[in-house]
This record gives structure tokens, sequence and C-alpha cells, in this order.
């Protein structure tokens, strides 16, 4: 297994393919963006893969920006494939997110997670998330 961040010159039409499988585990009904488009700005995102050869098993990303209150990652999309869980794979995404986030010199990381995700939650708060009291609050916009 490889963990590694992806850059421009690491896309190709079977990477999408196989990300696009992937996320079909995440949300049948996400709709997805190419990974190109995504990897436009290359400081403005970081994507963790893991590979079994050439095979994409498993994707965690981090988006990141800057407000008032300082420099910031939100961490989203983090998807193992299902013959793959349970043996770290996760976790090793997830570090590889942080030790950017490091590098980057943020001030925060943040994630959201269902309350049903019991696993994925001990593994956030292993790696050191707390749970805010704050709610979060989604409009969804109508593209065309």
């Amino acid at each position: 297994m490889e963990i590694k961040l992806l850059g421009k010159e690491d896309i190709s039409q079977e990477l999408q393919t196989q990300l696009s499988q992937l996320y079909l585990q995440l949300n049948a009904e996400l709709r997805q963006l190419s990974l190109s488009n995504i990897l436009k700005r290359s400081d403005a995102i970081d994507i963790a893969c893991c590979f079994d050869g050439p095979k994409l098993v498993g994707i965690a990303m981090m988006a990141n920006y800057k407000v008032v209150s300082g420099y910031k990652g939100m961490i989203e999309d983090v998807v193992v494939s299902e013959k793959y869980r349970g043996k770290g794979i996760g976790r090793k995404l997830m570090e590889k997110l942080l030790e950017q986030a490091r590098l980057r010199k943020l001030d925060d990381v943040l994630l959201f997670s269902g309350h049903h995700r019991t696993a994925a939650i001990s593994l956030y708060k292993s790696l050191g998330f707390t749970l805010k009291s704050s709610g979060l609050y989604v409009k969804k916009m109508e593209t065309d």
C-alpha cells in the first residue's frame, strides 16, 4: 500500500474512473467534479490517496482557505473501499492531510461527520479532533 499526495501530473482517465467508482461507496447521488478541475490551484486543496499497486483504494481531501480568523483546512470526502476497511488506511490518509496542514501552517483543521458514523468519529477523536457545540447549516444551491 502506498499513501501519497496527488498532483496534477498524476491525473489520468483511469484514475478519474477509479475515483468515480470509489465515490459511489460514499454517496451514489454525489455530483463529482473532475480531478483536473479540482487541482487547478495546488494551494487550494490537498488530496491524499491510498493505492494498492495501481488500484485506488482510499482517498481524503482537504480544502485550504483563509478567513479573518486564520488559515483553515476543511477535510471532506474521506472514503476507503469496502474491501480495504479496518486496515488503518483511513488513519494514514488523515495523518497525511494533517502533516500537510502543519506544513501549510494552518491554524485549524475542521471536518464534519454524521453522528451515526461511530468508527469514523472514533478515528477523528484519536487524532485529536473535538466536537464543537456550534450547528452546521447547509443550503444546497441549484446548478444548471
